[in-house]
């Protein structure tokens, strides 16, 4: 679970996961500081970083000789009823094309990108003091 708490910045916001604490903020533009992730670049943190750890586990548990891999994700909405996820890895190591497929289709498998497949609902609950 995270759980985050306003910070005396406007809009700038502490996110726990009870072991760790990052930042995030608005963009200057919307009225923030800009002095951490916005909202939506976290949703494609959460992709890149599901995607880059799926194929590096998949490589060690296979023994495929990835040197290291870059991700890239971004959001776009190409009309009102429509987000798609562009993303593109970058894999580095003296891979065969068979082991660059291999690992094309771990990414394809990562569980953030299962999660954001699957039909989404929201429900509020009452928070629980800790």
């Amino acid at each position: 679970m995270i759980r985050t708490r306003s910070l005396p910045q406007r809009y700038a916001t502490a996110l726990s996961n009870g072991r760790q604490e990052v930042f995030a903020d608005a963009p200057i533009e919307k009225g923030g500081g800009g002095a951490g992730l916005g909202a939506h670049e976290l949703l494609e943190a959460a992709l890149a970083v599901c995607i880059n750890m799926t194929v590096r586990m998949h490589a060690d548990q296979h023994k495929v000789p990835l040197s290291s891999v870059t991700t890239r994700v971004s959001i776009q909405r190409p009309d009102g009823h429509t987000v798609r996820f562009d993303y593109g890895i970058e894999l580095s190591g003296p891979l065969s094309a068979a082991q660059r497929e291999e690992l094309e289709a771990a990414a394809r498998a990562c569980p953030v990108r299962q999660t954001l497949s699957k039909h989404l609902e929201f429900r509020a609950v009452a928070e629980q003091n800790a």
